[in-house]
Formats: structure tokens, C-alpha cells, sequence
């Protein structure tokens, strides 16, 4: 079931709200707890039911793996807990992929096993990792079979995150204002989730249909132009931005409806000045995951190692995006993207005087617009469904397939230009510059680079890493006519639009 589906909106959301502070209303705590634990199964189990075990058994063995660390603190049982949890992974996500490459490696002939991947198992499984390595370190505890299993299954962050940390949900759930149903909170979150339904079903689906095309043509071994492979590069950056920030709006959203605050996970990535930057701002709770159950781990800044644990880390972080080598490059290219930043920060520190001064407008417009363009390159891997398809489109970036111009652009060119160059060539597969795909890219370029984002619309503060959004936004989010009416336009347009086109999966649903 998508957020971005009728029977979501219309039946499941409301009837899932309705039973819950019913019951809360009247005092049962605990019916309330298990009708949200069984609607969040329910959830999960309309994409395939058939895999509905695997997250029960995921979520059986780590409860009481927990108990275990918790009466017994060795090692010995944390490992073991954290293999079964990466085997687990590793079969459903993996399997195929080293089968495939051990037959090109060593001319075999292993059949595939043409698995399918369970949806959600990278993040359920990530969070209950770092579940357990929390209980053995001491920093929680969960003896609660039916809140250990909410943490889990709470069905906003299940699918694509944010990944939780047992701190976070628990003691929110054991709260008894969580059960009572509070205005404030639906309005902040009817506001947060309609934000998000327009980036997804308005953006990010909107600005698609010039993205796929320059990436199948790629995959397919057909020519892609200079300005085509920008344009569709371009516009694919837009696209995972607002998909990607709609889907966390729409968690923040729905989570608040219950009450909850979930963490802050996507806090307007693209205005970063550099890629240090960037990863605190882009999946923010998965790079918090990366540095402290693995960069940390490793060694982390000691022993004159942080740059090879920052090139493993976000190596191992490309990989579990997804079981291809496009995402074990687009992991290394973010890798070598932090060494040399955290290189360069170190070489300025030294080389300069320890009075700075304030750097200027144009090196902040400089540094913003090489992180996104460094951003934006390795974005061809990740999106190609090929090797091949990825490699075709980074030489068209590059100018190894000539600087041909759409013949549509020659009209808008001085004729000097028209008559002196012949790099004119048919109409390529976008016809950047021109058109409705030139119009949306500087739209979309706007509202990121230039309009507040949700929760700095909606709160009117500047978020930080250490801010909640939640809690700010029911301090300071008002309920007068105008933001109603606001919202209300938005969620019409949005809910409009949806209706008429077919469902679309949100990005991260494949990871």
C-alpha cells in the first residue's frame, strides 16, 4: 500500500486513526498498542503477504536477543545475533548478485535464484541491528513484547524510514498524552503529509518523464547528447530529491497524527556547501546509522585511518542501496568525495590563519553549485539500470559524444552561431534546452535552492540536527484560515492529479 494511494488516504489512514484513539480514548492502552501493531503488519502485508514471516521472524529473534544481551552481555551472542541478521539480508538482497558474478568470475554455471527482494528488509533489518548493539552496550532495554514489536512495524517509517532508534519511540508510546487525540496534531500533521503528497504525485512524478527517457535510451546503447544527458541527469537529481523528501514528509505527517515525533531525516540536502554537509543533510538518519555502527567501529578518526573508514564506510552504505555494482561505484565516488573534502578542510585549516573571514556570496554560490553537480554525476550510476547504461551517459556528460545542441534550440541561437558551427543534430531525446523540461528544471531549482523546505515553512526556524521538527512545529504552526485554505488547495491539486494517473512506487522502496 503507497501513502500516495486512494485506499491509503481515504480507508486505511482514517479507519487506522479512528480505532486507535478509540481505544486509547477509553483507556486501553495495550488494545490500542496491538490494533496499530496488526494494522502495520496489514500494511506490509498488502505488497506480499508471502513475506509477512519474515518480518515477524525478524522481529521474534531480536526481542528475544535482546533479552538474552541483556541477562548475558558477550560478545559472543551479539555477533552471532548480527550474522543471523546479515545473513538474512544478505540471501534476500545478495544472493543473486554474487551468484552472477562468481559465474562471470570463475565461467560457472550456478542458476540464479531469482529472489524476490522482501520490501523494507534493508531497513527493519538496519534498525534492529542497532537495537541490539544498544541493548549490549547498556543503553536500552525492551521487555515488552507488544512496544518492541510497534518499534518495529509503526507503519510511517517501516517501508523507506526514517530509522528509528529504540529511544526515540518507545518512551513516546509509553506516554499516556500519545493516546489521547489532540487537534494541534493533526493539523500539523495534515500540513506535513500534504506537503509531501505534492512533492511526490506533483514534483517528483511531474518532472519523471524527463528523466526516464535519457536513462532508458542510456541502458538501451543509444546515443545520448551533451545537453540530453545533463537534462535528464538533472532532472533525475530533482526527482529523488522530492521523492525521496516527499515520502519523509509524509512519515513526519502521518507520525504526528498519532502523536509521535519521528526524526528529522531530509533537510534540504542541495543547498549543502560541501559533501561533509551534504550526508547530514540526505538520509540523515542512515548517515547517523554509517557513523555509529560501522565508521565508528572501524576506528573512526583514530590511528590516521578516518580516510579509508570513510571510503569503506560509504562503500559498504553504496552497496546497501542496492545489489549492483552501480551502487558499490556510486558509494565509492561518495567516498572519494568525503576524503577529499575532509583532505581539503584539514589543508585549509593548516594553511590558513585561525581568524577566517566570512567567505563570500560568490564561494558560497561556488561551493553550493560543485557539491550538487559532484552530487549529480554520481547520480547516473545510481539510477542506470546498467553498467553499460551508466557509462554511456557519464561519457554524453563529459563531451565524449560531442557538444550537439537539439535542432529545436537553433531558432533561439544568433544567427553567427547557426551559420559558423554545424553541431545541430535531430532532436534529441529530450530536446533540452527547450521546452516544458527546461520550464520545470528552473522551477524545481527554485524551491530547492530558494523556498523554505517543510518544516522551515511550517515552523518558521532554521533546522539543525539537534532540532525536532515535531516539537517545533506544534509550538508555532497556527490553525487561522488562511493556512487552512492553503492546504486544503494543495491537498485538492494533489489528491487530483493522483487519482488521475497510475500508482507510482516512491524511489526507496527498492532498497
Amino acid at each position: 500500500m503507497l501513502f500516495n494511494s486512494p485506499a491509503f488516504i481515504f480507508l486505511f489512514l482514517p479507519i487506522v486513526l479512528l480505532g486507535f484513539f478509540s481505544l486509547g480514548k477509553r483507556g486501553f492502552q495495550k488494545s490500542a498498542v496491538t490494533w496499530l501493531v496488526f494494522s502495520s503488519l496489514f500494511f506490509y502485508g498488502w505488497w506480499n503477504p508471502a513475506y509477512l514471516w519474515l518480518l515477524i521472524f525478524s522481529i521474534l529473534f531480536n526481542f528475544f536477543l535482546g533479552i538474552a544481551l541483556e541477562r548475558r552481555r558477550k560478545k559472543a551472542i551479539l555477533v552471532a545475533g548480527v550474522a543471523v541478521n546479515l545473513g538474512l539480508l544478505g540471501y534476500f538482497k545478495y544472493a543473486d548478485f554474487f551468484i552472477l558474478n562468481a559465474n562471470a568470475m570463475f565461467d560457472l554455471d550456478v542458476g540464479g535464484q531469482k529472489i524476490l527482494l522482501p520490501l523494507a528488509i534493508s531497513f527493519f533489518t538496519f534498525q534492529q541491528i542497532a537495537y541490539i548493539v544498544d541493548v549490549y552496550r547498556g543503553e536500552v532495554k525492551e521487555r515488552n513484547f507488544l512496544h518492541y514489536a510497534l518499534f518495529v512495524t509503526f507503519f510511517p517509517q517501516l517501508i523507506s524510514g526514517p530509522i528509528v532508534h529504540h529511544a526515540e519511540m518507545l518512551p513516546q508510546f509509553a506516554r499516556k498524552e500519545s493516546y489521547k487525540f489532540r487537534l494541534s496534531n493533526l493539523n500539523f500533521g495534515l500540513t506535513t503529509f500534504a506537503a509531501g503528497l505534492f512533492k511526490k504525485v506533483v514534483l517528483a512524478d511531474g518532472i519523471s518523464e524527463y528523466s526516464t527517457p535519457v536513462f532508458e535510451a542510456a541502458d538501451a546503447g543509444q546515443l545520448v547528447t551533451f545537453f540530453d544527458g545533463w537534462g535528464g541527469l538533472i532532472a533525475y537529481s530533482m526527482q529523488i530529491y522530492f521523492d525521496f523528501s516527499g515520502y519523509a514528509d509524509m512519515a513526519i505527517g502521518i507520525g504526528a497524527m498519532f502523536g509521535i515525533a519521528l526524526p528529522l531525516n531530509f533537510n534540504s540536502p542541495y543547498r549543502s556547501r560541501n559533501i561533509i554537509q551534504f550526508w547530514r543533510c540526505w538520509h540523515m538518519t542512515l548517515s547517523r546509522f554509517l557513523k555509529d555502527y560501522l565508521y565508528i567501529p572501524l576506528g573512526g578518526n583514530r590511528k590516521g585511518s578516518r580516510y579509508l573508514n570513510l571510503f569503506i564506510t560509504m562503500l559498504l552504505g553504496g552497496l546497501w542501496h542496492g545489489a549492483a555494482w552501480n551502487f558499490v561505484i556510486w558509494g565509492a565516488l561518495h567516498g572519494a568525495y568525503l576524503m577529499l573534502n575532509h583532505f581539503w578542510k584539514h589543508f585549509s585549516l593548516k594553511s590558513k590563519p585561525k581568524t577566517l573571514p566570512k567567505p563570500s556570496m560568490l564561494r558560497a554560490i561556488f561551493s553550493t553549485a560543485l557539491t550538487f553537480l559532484a552530487v549529480s554525476f554520481a547520480w547516473a550510476f545510481f539510477r542506470a539500470e546498467t553498467f553499460a547504461g551508466a557509462l554511456s551517459l557519464t561519457k554524453a556528460i563529459l563531451g565524449q559524444n560531442g557538444l550537439m545542441l537539439p535542432a529545436v534550440s537553433q531558432g533561439f541561437l544568433p544567427e553567427f552561431f547557426q551559420n559558423s558551427f554545424s553541431f545541430f543534430e535531430g532532436g534529441g531525446v529530450l530536446s533540452f534546452p527547450s521546452g516544458w523540461g527546461f520550464a520545470w528544471l528552473l522551477v524545481l531549482g527554485g524551491v530547492i535552492f530558494f523556498l523554505p523546505n517543510t518544516q522551515e515553512f511550517i515552523t518558521r526556524e532554521r533546522f539543525t540536527e539537534e532540532k525536532e521538527a515535531l516539537a517545533k512545529g506544534r509550538a508555532s504552526w497556527t490553525t487561522s484560515c488562511l493556512p487552512a485554505i492553503v492546504v486544503g488547495f494543495v491537498l485538492f491539486v494533489s489528491i487530483k492529479i493522483m487519482v488521475s494517473v497510475s500508482e507510482s512506487e516512491f524511489l526507496y522502496f527498492n532498497f
